[in-house]
């Protein structure tokens, strides 16, 4: 049954008003506290301290006459599975300006199909695997043929999209709004009002190798419920389990998680219900993947993120927070999955709480002939704004893609460091504030060491992470 979901429904229309309704009061819930920590776009406007000032700004809404709102599902002919790709079609073109819904879908949620995916018809979708055949063929970035089938796994993250900028081309920029971030609720009659995410503390967790009790090599998923009734803004653990070593619907053993969307069989698991009693775990509902494609390669792996975005997992790429991002490829072609309930700097254990989110966001093209002068003249790299924060995005290498070679998709594996992570967001900083606030380098060092927070945004995804936030309020009073 439609439930909002399917376009071709003779009835799409009122059931997704009828959605939409309904999750109303739970979305305001679950967002409190993720709207707090990144801020609104109505406060960030207010405030008057933007990357786009009113002269770009102005410029840039000169070619948008209508907007428009469009609704991208997260279905098996709407997805990408593990990879971004300069080749893919586009689901959706749109002009700047535009709004666009988008579903996404976390790749973890075969670790507990009931909460998860039953009832749900995108979902189950996307994740049908039998013995005949999968929902989604491709799974990763690798050759067509292979014991896993194509895409080898090479690549984990189920992308939504992409969504084509009518007029991007290489050398703009593109603004992407977050406007409102919602939870999938469970389809699940059992589990009414409620959504629910997976964490995995998997074998390339940084903490993998250095256990200390029990069998020190073990993969532990914890499932956590999200109240999406209104009640409450934080998560809470219902229980664990340990990978059991599962045998996929085609006969091939996974000792390991090794390959995305795995089923799990729970026949064959114990389940620990005792688990984090008393905890609560803010709710800070993000997008750990989302960018466009580069040009470098045909098929990229979603792992590493790189200069044109991508697996960033930076907790901070919630509502009310805008993404700028270089444009490599005609249309820019835009993907978001990845979707976290929460999560914290580091992604220690390899995962957050993976845990299926709906998106709405607004694109503005800004121009390479209009940022002459500008903060975004010189941008090759994702930024994060929010209505107090710049946050710059360094990682081991910025466009690891150029810097490695025609191996880099493997090279990037064995070769990152937070110290390559750190050097990288310290030269984007220094750079950020000499061109931006025009600030001598001498005076950029000294701020950064005084005022400048750098912290460490993933050490799991490959192209290691550290980001560099200053606030916005140093510099109110500097003539713009």
């Amino acid at each position: 049954m439609c439930r909002g979901d399917d376009p071709n429904c003779t009835h799409f229309a009122e059931h997704r008003r009828r959605f939409l309704g309904d999750l109303a009061p739970e979305r305001r819930a679950f967002l409190k506290s993720g709207f707090v920590a990144t801020g609104g776009a109505a406060a960030m406007a207010a405030g008057g301290l933007s990357l786009v000032g009113p002269a770009l700004a102005q410029t840039s809404a000169k070619g948008i006459r209508q907007t428009a709102h469009y609704h991208l599902p997260a279905t098996a002919e709407t997805v990408h599975w593990g990879y971004f790709s300069k080749l893919l079609k586009p689901q959706v073109e749109i002009a700047s300006g535009d709004y666009v819904t988008i579903e996404t879908l976390t790749h973890h949620a075969n670790d507990d199909a009931e909460r998860m995916v039953t009832g749900d018809p995108g979902a189950e979708s996307v994740f049908l695997w039998t013995k005949d055949k999968k929902g989604v063929a491709r799974r990763g970035a690798g050759p067509e043929t292979g014991p896993l089938g194509p895409g080898g796994g090479l690549g984990v993250h189920i992308c939504t999209g992409p969504v084509a900028i009518r007029g991007a081309e290489p050398g703009d920029v593109l603004e992407v709004r977050i406007l409102d971030v919602a939870p999938r609720p469970c389809a699940n009659p059992a589990f009414k009002g409620r959504s629910f995410g997976s964490n995995a503390a998997a074998w390339w967790g940084y903490h993998y190798k250095d256990m200390i009790t029990g069998d020190r090599a073990r993969e532990v998923i914890t499932i956590y419920e999200v109240d999406a009734s209104g009640a409450r803004d934080w998560a809470k653990a219902v229980y664990n389990f340990r990978w059991p070593g599962v045998t996929d619907p085609f006969g091939v053993a996974h000792p390991t998680i090794d390959y995305p969307g795995i089923p799990v069989d729970h026949t064959k698991t114990q389940r620990n219900f005792d688990v984090l009693k008393g905890v609560r775990v803010p709710i800070r509902p993000h997008f750990g993947t989302m960018g466009l494609a580069p040009k470098e390669a045909d098929m990229v792996n979603s792992i590493p993120p790189s200069y044109t975005g991508g697996n960033i997992d930076n907790w901070r790429i919630g509502k009310g927070a805008t993404m700028y991002y270089p444009v490599a490829v005609p249309g820019a072609l835009f993907s978001v999955g990845d979707p976290h309930a929460s999560q914290g700097d580091s992604e220690l254990c390899g995962t957050a709480i993976e845990c299926s989110l709906t998106g709405t966001f607004q694109f503005v093209l800004h121009k390479k002939a209009d940022l002459a002068g500008t903060a975004l003249e010189t941008l090759d790299f994702p930024m994060i704004e929010t209505s107090e924060d710049w946050v710059l995005s360094g990682f081991s290498y910025p466009n690891y893609l150029a810097d490695l070679g025609p191996d880099a998709q493997n090279e990037i594996f064995s070769k990152s460091s937070i110290d390559l992570a750190m050097r990288d967001a310290f030269r984007k900083m220094r750079s950020f504030l000499m061109q931006a606030k025009g600030l001598t380098e001498d005076e950029a060092i000294s701020l950064m060491s005084i005022a400048v927070d750098f912290g460490i945004t993933q050490v799991v995804d490959g192209n290691w992470g550290v980001h560099a936030i200053v606030k916005k309020a140093i510099f109110a009073d500097r003539p713009a």
